[in-house]
């Protein structure tokens, strides 16, 4: 009996995940990975021990939890069914389950948890009363090194996940506007998402990213691209090469490539753009929330209305 308690949630664990399609008898009319996907994730969690089922114990919300292998997750900050814009930052190289929570080689501020909270934080004291939500989107298996992030197979694969999610995003908050915010490798997985992403899908944010699966902003067509890189970021080291299986191109930190500049910080780095305090979160949140990184901007769009009506 427990055996099969323990198979029914790992069941629910892929469903919500969106990793499997659910069959005409599981399916209730609802899009999985949805807010409905919160207890059945808590209830996954709590069967997979601590620390996970004290990150539930503390209210946390998941659509997604897989602890196998490097493991999975994808955590919701903030009201995820009201909100009018929504963030979802995507991690990169290195990135497992075990680090979701305390960060790589335990440094808090690379935890993509810690960031979530850190934005949704940013996003609030911007704009007190705004409807936003931000995952936390460990979704899929990042490189475990630097040399495996070379091919673009996870990012590929990563993707093809997140665009699933999107997709659902699209179809249960129609008028929300969705800003994918990519991390070095994660910036890949989001550029290769937004090539195909529903419209509500207006901006993607390259943080220190290694590319995006284009040369050039304008091959996103409506999707505008922001990138921030500082000067002393080792990704800038990194050859931009594209061959088959191997390399990503031009950086969207390049001048050449077109996008459009974040500001930095001198000690910024590799890992320190979302951090509370520095230019570029601040810049981020007002992306997010306007679409502009200029809160005076004219072209900026109001909370509450229509992302049909956004400017492009």
């Amino acid at each position: 009996m427990v055996r099969s308690d323990v198979l029914r949630l790992a069941v629910a664990a892929v469903l919500g995940a969106g990793l499997v399609a659910p069959s005409a008898a599981t399916t209730s009319g609802t899009p999985a990975g949805f807010v409905e996907a919160y207890p059945a994730m808590s209830a996954a969690m709590n069967a997979a021990g601590q620390p996970y089922a004290g990150w539930t114990a503390q209210g946390r919300q998941f659509l997604a939890f897989d602890p196998r292998g490097d493991g999975s997750a994808v955590e919701v900050v903030g009201d995820l069914a009201t909100a009018d814009r929504i963030a979802v930052l995507v991690p990169g190289v290195g990135t497992r389950l075990s680090d979701f929570d305390r960060g790589l080689d335990g440094i808090a501020h690379r935890a993509p948890a810690r960031q979530a909270r850190d934005l949704h934080a940013a996003l609030s004291d911007a704009e007190p009363h705004a409807r936003v939500a931000v995952l936390a989107w460990l979704g899929y298996d990042p490189p475990d090194g630097i040399t495996a992030a070379a091919s673009p197979a996870s990012a590929r694969h990563g993707a093809l996940v997140l665009g699933r999610q999107l997709r659902m995003l699209a179809a249960r908050r129609p008028t929300a506007r969705v800003t994918l915010v990519g991390h070095s490798y994660g910036a890949l997985v989001a550029g290769l998402a937004a090539g195909d992403a529903p419209p509500q899908v207006t901006d993607l944010v390259s943080l220190g990213g290694i590319g995006i699966g284009v040369d050039h902003a304008d091959r996103l067509g409506r999707v505008r691209v922001w990138a921030a890189e500082a000067s002393n970021d080792w990704i800038r080291r990194v050859p931009q090469v594209r061959l088959p299986g191997l390399g990503h191109g031009i950086r969207p930190g390049e001048p050449s490539f077109g996008a459009r500049w974040l500001p930095v910080a001198a000690t910024t780095g590799h890992d320190g753009y979302l951090l509370p305090g520095e230019p570029t979160l601040a810049a981020i949140a007002t992306v997010v929330l306007y679409g502009t990184a200029e809160r005076a901007d004219p072209q900026a769009v109001p909370l509450g209305r229509s992302v049909r009506g956004a400017a492009r």
